[in-house]
């Protein structure tokens, strides 16, 4: 294993598909045909530099249905040159995609499927249908089944290599551990939650969880929402270490601290961190009637 996560197996592929898309692209007899195959080189060299080693992956919509959309494309356009490219539906059904993606390549493929009835003929037509639609199936269980295997994965280990930092089911956990360190040591540990935009919430987490104490931990709430546990002597202290941190954030940070013990439900200091307006400090919370 070249590494942790095979992202070095896995950049090698996507740039190898796009050389031979480049080529096909160079060699194309039609415009349209050669901008579609550049247009999908482009896309294959992205993501082979997007990719990270981690749990992270493009997932934005136009990502998403971009390869789709390009092959459906192709198909149409070009079909009597990229007829072998009908089977890459079953291979693109099992990239991480949500399930109305999946639902809108179906449809998409059955569209190409369709479009080809006259240049297959009747009887090779009729076949390809069923074949098509067995392998989309074996690629959609195979899918289902990497992203519960994914899922689980996800659960237990960390988000971004050498980094701590968890995903939000390991959370509730440690909070359990760290108020009983917190009772029986005379710790000071507070919850920091941090709210972001999603372009910044990476570059956020990986920043700050450089900056952690070993025995600390942060934790991805959702795409843009991070919490830190940080665990200190005592109050003032904490109040110290927590300027340090939040100095350098910018002013569209909205940032919360609650006190361990203090910590009723975390759903609902979420729900007032994001109501905080901006430009404001962190805000310590007090305990709730």
């Amino acid at each position: 294993m070249q590494s942790k996560y095979k992202v070095g197996p896995m950049r090698v592929n996507l740039l190898i598909a796009a050389g031979l898309t480049s080529f096909l692209a160079a060699t194309a007899n039609t415009l349209p045909d050669a901008l579609l195959l550049g247009l999908a080189t482009l896309w294959l060299a992205a993501t082979a530099s997007l990719v990270l080693p981690g749990h992270r992956h493009p997932a934005t919509l136009p990502w998403q249905l971009l390869p789709g959309l390009l092959l459906a494309a192709l198909l149409w356009n070009t079909p009597e040159r990229h007829l072998a490219w009908l089977w890459a539906w079953a291979l693109l059904l099992m990239l991480p995609q949500p399930r109305w993606v999946m639902g809108f390549n179906t449809l998409l493929a059955c569209v190409s499927w369709w479009h080809l009835r006259t240049l297959l003929g009747l009887e090779s037509w009729l076949i390809a249908g069923p074949l098509l639609a067995g392998l989309m199936l074996l690629g959609l269980s195979r899918s289902l089944e990497l992203q519960a295997l994914r899922r689980h994965v996800h659960h237990r280990s960390r988000l971004v290599p050498d980094l701590p930092l968890w995903p939000q089911q390991c959370l509730h956990h440690d909070m359990q551990t760290e108020r009983q360190r917190a009772r029986q040591d005379g710790a000071h540990v507070e919850l920091l939650l941090l709210h972001t935009s999603r372009r910044r919430f990476w570059p956020l987490a990986e920043r700050l969880c450089r900056q952690l104490q070993p025995f600390e931990n942060g934790y991805r709430l959702d795409g843009r929402t991070l919490g830190l546990l940080l665990v200190h002597c005592d109050a003032q202290q904490a109040e110290r270490r927590r300027r340090t941190l939040l100095e350098q954030l910018d002013d569209t940070v909205r940032s919360r601290t609650i006190a361990l013990p203090r910590l009723a439900s975390l759903s609902r200091e979420r729900r007032a961190l994001k109501r905080q307006p901006r430009r404001v400090p962190a805000r310590e919370a007090v305990p709730h009637d």
